[in-house]
């Protein structure tokens, strides 16, 4: 994967944070994943991509940081339900600011989101998993990027 498409999310991110929080992100250095790796953390959405590209965009965060980032939103109440929705609204507009930058053949899917731990990532076949880590307010959470060239573009 072009490193430039790991800035086009890193930039996403950190505007995200930025406009929603007034706080902007901290991003670590990417890295690469390894098959099977355990990274998910309390609540996470999967976004699948195809188009001109194929492979997905995962946002996994704990509990703790969508319990900071509610009330910035006008949440008054903390709840699960509310955190799933959050993430998944995460995972979009990351996914979505991407396909800003790459274009309409970049198509994303609505977010399918997961809670708890689960046991791995499995990313799309035949692609790296890239990892972003993400530091905001002394919170963690993650965007893993695993994206190809389609072979029909």
């Amino acid at each position: 994967m072009d490193e430039s498409i790991l800035n086009i999310f890193s930039v996403g991110i950190i505007r995200y944070f930025t406009t929603t929080t007034d706080q902007p992100a901290v991003m670590g250095t990417p890295f690469l994943g390894q098959d099977d790796e355990k990274v998910a953390l309390d609540f996470s959405a999967v976004i699948g991509i195809t188009g001109t590209y194929r492979g997905n965009i995962y946002y996994t965060a704990p509990r703790a940081k969508l319990h900071a980032l509610l009330p910035l939103l006008g949440e008054d109440e903390l709840s699960d339900h509310l955190c799933g929705e959050l993430v998944g609204e995460i995972a979009n507009i990351f996914s979505g600011n991407a396909r800003e930058e790459l274009g309409g053949g970049f198509m994303i899917s609505t977010p399918f989101l997961l809670s708890g731990s689960n046991d791995s990532v499995r990313p799309a076949k035949g692609a790296p998993c890239y990892i972003l880590p993400i530091e905001w307010n002394s919170y963690s959470s993650r965007l893993l990027v695993t994206l190809v060239k389609s072979d029909s573009t």
